[in-house]
């Protein structure tokens, strides 16, 4: 053999594969991962390692040891979970990308149990024959909203859209046209009617509808009339828009339902803990509608769920119709459902066990002694390179609730010593990519991560350790 073709001493250097395989660093990733994986990553790391040899990068051969290290921490990458936790600091407490609502610990503890074992999920136990699943959050909700009846769906999307189709296909649907809403992922009323099969009818004007625009509307081709809460936007200054009871007497004159879907929904008074007062699921049915719909991954601080409550021969239609088994419910989430509204029975604790009202309710002042514990370790952390002041912000609800009410709150404010808006932005990205990512946000020069979501310090401080500092 030519020596110019003779493999380099670098390259002869590298260790076997099984080498690699029967070091110390890759006994535990053998015994987590398999062999198969393992080795394969092994394989891979060993490329790499020649490829750098032969391009003059690596000058002396790896060790079996420093090869199982990298093969290793390859795998234990790979094997990340995509949807992973996160520490949520970007000051939106129902963030719709980050999960919105934190399920209580009762709720997580049932939905566990109900994941380990065999559940009536829909068994009759006391009569031994078949159930229906939506008869365990039946009575909870008809109790807590003052409903004639309830069902559940997998989601307040899915709830507008049974509804509408089973009260109005192939009739005509009347909504203000300022309550043509459109919220995340292009979800838009007009589109979702015309889904529903219902033939949209709009009246008023963006800013301004009144009584006799909505019975100058109402005729033999009317299904419903449907009153949608703008709860992601607000119209000020020269509106007008029909009270829902007054909405209610309007349509049952004509004899045809009034469908209110509140989105977010709400179950408790918000104005005791200190928000503006938003409408309740028992005030909506209270002043009339005949169907109310709402959300339990919101303000309610359930799991993703969407319920529809109201007349009861109007809930039996709604049962009956072949979709809602495509939009039904599991297990896991009924489970998780029932333990959140069992804690409604109980208003004085609710803040204290509900996590999306404890977040809601913490103050600035609470918040900016939490600052104050953590800006010497985080300033630490971060070196030189990057100053970090305590500095008030404001909060938001998120996912379209109370869009105008902010939060007052306080923030670690990040920004780089140097003034480079490059190292900020470099920052953010090795936090995202820390063994739990911490996702705060941008403003004004600085990266603020607003504590108001954040509970658990020691966590935070311990991911935060494994971040490699931008330069």
């Amino acid at each position: 053999m030519d020596a110019d073709t003779r493999p380099s001493p670098s390259l002869r250097g590298l260790p076997s594969v099984d080498q690699v395989l029967k070091t110390p660093a890759a006994a535990p990733a053998l015994e987590r991962h398999g062999r198969a994986p393992l080795t394969q990553a092994v394989r891979a790391a060993l490329a790499q390692a020649r490829e750098a040899v032969l391009e003059g990068r690596l000058a002396a051969p790896l060790s079996p040891e420093e090869v199982a290290l990298a093969a290793v921490e390859a795998l234990e990458h790979r094997a990340r979970p995509s949807l992973r936790p996160v520490f949520n600091l970007t000051g939106t407490v129902l963030h719709t990308n980050l999960g919105r609502a934190l399920l209580a610990e009762e709720a997580i503890e049932a939905a566990t149990a109900a994941m380990r074992a065999a559940v009536a999920l829909e068994f009759d136990l006391a009569g031994g024959g078949r159930g229906e699943r939506d008869d365990h959050v039946r009575e909870l909700l008809v109790e807590l909203t003052g409903a004639e009846d309830a069902t559940v769906v997998n989601n307040n999307a899915a709830a507008v859209l049974i509804a509408l189709n089973t009260l109005g296909q192939g009739r005509e649907a009347v909504v203000s046209r300022g309550e043509l809403i459109e919220i995340g992922g292009a979800f838009r009323m007009p589109d979702i009617m015309a889904r529903a099969g219902v033939t949209l009818i709009e009246v008023g004007t963006t800013n301004r509808t009144h009584a006799k625009d909505y019975a100058g509307a109402l005729g033999e081709a009317t299904g419903l009339v449907l009153k949608v809460h703008t709860s992601n936007y607000r119209i000020e200054g020269f509106t007008k828009e029909v009270p829902a009871r007054e909405l209610a007497d309007i349509a049952h004159a004509k004899g045809v339902p009034l469908v209110n879907d509140l989105g977010s929904g709400t179950l408790f008074d918000l104005a005791r803990i200190g928000l503006a007062h938003e409408p309740t699921v028992r005030e909506a049915v209270a002043e009339g509608a005949d169907i109310v719909t709402f959300s339990g991954d919101k303000l309610l601080g359930g799991p993703q769920t969407g319920f529809i409550v109201g007349r009861a021969d109007l809930i039996a239609r709604i049962n009956r119709n072949p979709m809602k088994r495509a939009l039904r419910v599991d297990k896991i989430r009924l489970a998780a459902l029932e333990a959140t509204l069992r804690l409604y029975r109980d208003p004085e604790r609710l803040r204290a066990r509900l996590p999306t009202l404890r977040l809601l309710a913490r103050t600035r002042e609470e918040l900016a002694a939490l600052a104050a514990t953590l800006i010497g370790p985080v300033g630490a952390r971060l070196g030189a390179g990057f100053t970090v002041e305590v500095a008030d912000c404001a909060s938001q609800i998120g996912s379209g609730a109370l869009p105008l009410e902010t939060l007052p709150s306080t923030a670690l404010a990040i920004r780089p010593s140097n003034g480079s808006g490059g190292a900020l932005n470099a920052l953010q990205a090795a936090l995202r990519d820390l063994p739990v990512p911490i996702i705060g946000r941008i403003a004004e020069g600085a990266l603020l991560l607003d504590l108001r979501c954040l509970e658990d310090e020691a966590g935070f401080l311990d991911s935060l350790r494994h971040v490699e500092v931008p330069a």
